[in-house]
């Protein structure tokens, strides 16, 4: 079996421009990124399927001559998958344009901070204090937990 060259190089140029896109900060260049990669496979997918042939029918031909129908399902599936993302990102990408009249993806403030605290590994401003044990006392059997804690109340009450 030989690959079509031209739709090996057809793929690796959608491959690598949609993940050039994709790695871009507007929502819309991801997106773009998203179908062009989408493309690429679906490409790679009919590239894969080796050379075309007879429909497969029973009894039209022979087996030997017939196309494999996987990769054409495959393909039509992922055409069905691409559709609905398609839709499901224009419309956040819509409703973010409504929200902040930009497709800029900005870091979360609120983000940034807790991975600042999670680097320094302070729980200050946390649920968790530290002092009592999560879990049940039957999932520790040697109690490891409960004298750990012991132990951290007895060196804070001196």
């Amino acid at each position: 079996m030989t690959a079509n060259l031209t739709l090996s190089l057809l793929v690796g140029i959608l491959m690598g421009c949609g993940i050039t896109l994709l790695m871009a900060r507007g929502i819309v260049r991801a997106f773009l990124g998203v179908l062009l990669v989408s493309n690429g496979i679906n490409l790679l997918f009919v590239a894969a399927a080796g050379p075309s042939g007879v429909a497969p029918i029973v009894g039209k031909a022979a087996e030997s001559e017939m196309s494999d129908p996987l990769p054409q399902a495959m393909t039509l599936t992922a055409i069905v998958i691409t559709l609905a993302l398609t839709g499901f990102i224009l419309a956040l990408a819509h409703r973010g344009w409504q929200v902040r009249q930009s497709d800029a993806i900005t870091d979360d403030a609120e983000d940034a901070r807790i991975h600042a605290k999670a680097a320094a590994d302070d729980i200050s401003h946390s649920d968790f204090t530290g002092d009592e044990p999560t879990e049940d006392e039957s999932d520790d059997p040697g109690g490891h937990r409960r004298r750990a804690a012991d132990a951290r109340a007895e060196e804070a009450g001196r």
